[in-house]
């Protein structure tokens, strides 16, 4: 199976730069090992629709007969497919399920970078294995080198901070990091703080108790917690104060031990908040630090408390910063479109809609 996948990308990378790839038709191959009928079921989809899939999105025809796989199209179409379906098979035997979904998130990642990292981890190089994070109902892999590098950040320092666009997983992947932590008993307890800033709304008086009022602006964190633990599980650990939910403005005065400490929002902190929260972080804690500059709340004329950071903070020791891109995006694929979208239209009107506060 890897020499079949190697021999498939170095035909990609083998091919002249001046060669016009799209005009290049090619035909590969590979046999997936070992041959488990339930395993490649699950790579095929029902229907083939995982197959189809692939084709629709790459513009190739793929054949098979049992563990032989046939694939038709322009070169670098035909050894991503390759690559795709070896790596896909690969998480079906390690009983990683295998949907529609997480095909796309391959897919989103199927270019030459990815080929090549691929290609250096199949010849046994100095390359640093993927991590997975497993949790109680769920096996998460980070997708693409950013999203590796953060969770790698995560794992190693006390103070990580993730930017960028909507939808690259810095507040999903924070919390899977947090579970599989309190999991593996390397700290006790998951908070996780947000500012309770309205998106350009007036939301009014909220009824209700504390955790009533600040529940809807924490509810992306909630959806995380409950798909990994089970709604019971965090019932259970709210209730037992492993987990705990709270605004931001109720950091003040805290030291945070022994904990897994989630900042999500950050752009819509002061420059006073940022301060006050990074120096909660007590012994054996660790905090993530996640948002989007480009989505900030605060009133007109107040500096984000993530942008002054990440100026005041760039180069301290111990401290890391991950910046997601465009491509990061692991949503729908209409949604990468539109962050792109959004960031040309004021890059070619810089002053449009720009007012004086």
């Amino acid at each position: 199976m890897k020499r079949a996948t190697k021999q498939a990308l170095d035909t990609l990378s083998a091919a002249p730069e001046s060669e016009n790839l799209l005009d290049s038709a090619s035909q590969l191959s590979i046999t997936l090992e070992p041959n488990d009928a339930r395993h490649l079921a699950a790579l095929c989809g029902q229907l083939d629709a995982h197959l189809r899939q692939l084709e629709e999105r790459l513009g190739v025809v793929i054949r098979n007969r049992s563990n032989h796989f046939t694939v038709s199209g322009n070169s670098d179409a035909a050894a991503i497919t390759i690559a795709l379906l070896d790596t896909l098979y690969n998480e079906a035997c390690q009983g990683i399920g295998i949907s529609p979904e997480s095909v796309h998130l391959h897919l989103q990642e199927a270019d030459l970078e990815h080929l090549a990292l691929h290609r250096q981890q199949g010849s046994g190089s100095d390359v640093e294995p993927i991590t997975v994070i497993r949790t109680k109902r769920t096996s998460i892999k980070p997708r693409g080198k950013n999203q590796q590098a953060y969770v790698r950040a995560l794992q190693r320092y006390d103070i990580n901070f993730g930017i960028g666009p909507a939808g690259t997983g810095k507040t999903y992947l924070g919390v899977a990091c947090a579970v599989q932590a309190l999991l593996d008993e390397q700290v006790r307890r998951i908070l996780l703080v947000r500012p309770a800033v309205e998106a350009g709304e007036r939301l009014g008086f909220l009824p209700g108790d504390l955790s009533q009022k600040v529940d809807p602006y924490l509810r992306p964190l909630y959806d995380a917690l409950y798909e990994m633990l089970g709604f019971e599980t965090v019932t259970k650990y709210i209730e037992r104060n492993i987990i705990e939910v709270a605004p931001l403005a109720f950091m003040r005065g805290r030291t945070l031990n022994n904990a897994f400490i989630i900042l999500d929002e950050a752009q819509n902190t002061t420059r006073e908040q940022m301060k006050m929260f990074l120096t909660r972080i007590g012994f054996g804690s660790t905090a993530v630090i996640t948002g989007d500059a480009t989505q900030i709340d605060l009133p007109r004329g107040q500096q984000s408390g993530l942008i002054h950071a990440t100026q005041v903070l760039e180069g301290v020791e111990g401290i890391t910063f991950t910046w997601f891109a465009n491509k990061d995006v692991v949503r729908h694929p209409l949604v990468q479109r539109v962050v792109s979208a959004y960031d040309d239209f004021e890059a070619r009107s810089p002053k449009l809609e720009r007012r004086e506060p």
